[in-house]
């Protein structure tokens, strides 16, 4: 008790407050997405998320080595398809020469070591912007699963370390599971977006990739009935539940800031590696406010890492994840 206890002689100087930090980000941490296009020569710097960018293959070369060369080690793929490409169906999704494949195979060619993670769902091969096939005004569960799990197959025989469905269709972590068993890819493991909420901050990743959902009659116009409603906890449990029961070998918190709540629920109830995404709108909105010098950038950039880590994520999936590791290495 105070006098004998003064707690601020572990806050009285730079030395000590590290010596007895708590909470600690590394490169190690980090999970960084990486958006590619067709092309040559691109650079396409996304609007809504300043100083990020859109690759083409020959550049996500450059880009993969500099990462590498930060101490980043894992990337998290996501592809714009020309619309032409388009369909339903996602029929692109399943092209052994498409975007994603090409992708996967250059990063284990330039670096072979590089930990990649495929994005699984039809949302950017789809001509309605969904993460399903739409029929008759509804999100179809089973026949989209079925091509989510060949998706799976095409990106393992490509290279890929880990798949992550981030669709939130029923059932198909089980799905994706046994196909890849059954085809040999037993040391292909899956990063299940397990907690995935229908959310206001995607906004720019839509805006990244084209895939929102389009406002056309008969198909809905948003993604709630298959992402979760936002007010949910227990929800989130039993997803989470259930995806490891059906093979997960990683699950994952989407949003990030405001689901750390969520992050530190499941991190409690079970024993599996728990990776948090920090999405585009978090992104953006810290650097809209930074930039009107409202906030101190890389200082509020810290503090929400740590938070997400503190609340118990083994990973984050960040597009500050650059910025903060060369804040680190300064």
């Amino acid at each position: 008790m105070f006098p004998i206890r003064r707690n601020r002689r572990l806050r009285s100087n730079s030395v000590i407050r590290g010596l007895v930090r708590e909470t600690i980000i590394t490169a190690n941490d980090f999970l960084v997405p990486l958006f590619i296009v067709e092309g040559s020569g691109v650079k396409d710097e996304i609007p809504s998320m300043p100083n990020y960018y859109r690759y083409s293959l020959d550049l996500l070369k450059t880009e993969v080595l500099d990462l590498w060369n930060l101490g980043l080690r894992s990337v998290l793929l996501f592809v714009k398809v020309d619309d032409n490409l388009k369909d339903n169906k996602g029929t692109e999704a399943l092209n052994p020469n498409g975007l994603m494949q090409r992708a996967v195979k250059l990063i284990k060619d330039t670096c072979p070591d590089m930990l990649v993670m495929t994005d699984v769902a039809l949302d950017p091969f789809s001509s309605f912007g969904h993460d399903g096939i739409v029929e008759n005004g509804k999100i179809i569960n089973d026949a989209t699963v079925e091509v989510l799990a060949e998706m799976s197959i095409s990106h393992a025989e490509a290279g890929a370390n880990f798949v992550a469905p981030s669709d939130m269709m029923d059932g198909r972590i089980l799905a994706i599971r046994e196909v890849l068993d059954q085809s040999n890819f037993v040391d292909t493991g899956i990063m299940s977006y397990s907690a995935k909420y229908a959310s206001a901050y995607y906004g720019p990743f839509r805006d990244a990739l084209d895939s929102a959902p389009v406002n056309v009659t008969d198909v809905p116009k948003d993604k709630k009935t298959y992402q979760m409603d936002f007010a949910n906890r227990d929800e989130a449990l039993r997803e989470t539940e259930m995806d490891i029961d059906e093979g997960a070998d990683i699950v994952m918190v989407k949003p990030g800031l405001c689901y750390l709540d969520i992050v530190s629920s499941i991190k409690q109830s079970f024993d599996v590696p728990v990776s948090v995404y920090q999405v585009s709108g978090e992104y953006a909105m810290l650097k809209a406010a930074a930039e009107k010098g409202w906030l101190e950038h890389d200082a509020v950039m810290m503090e929400q890492l740590i938070a997400i880590k503190r609340a118990g994520a083994d990973i984050i999936a960040s597009y500050f994840a650059k910025d903060a590791v060369r804040l680190l290495h300064s």
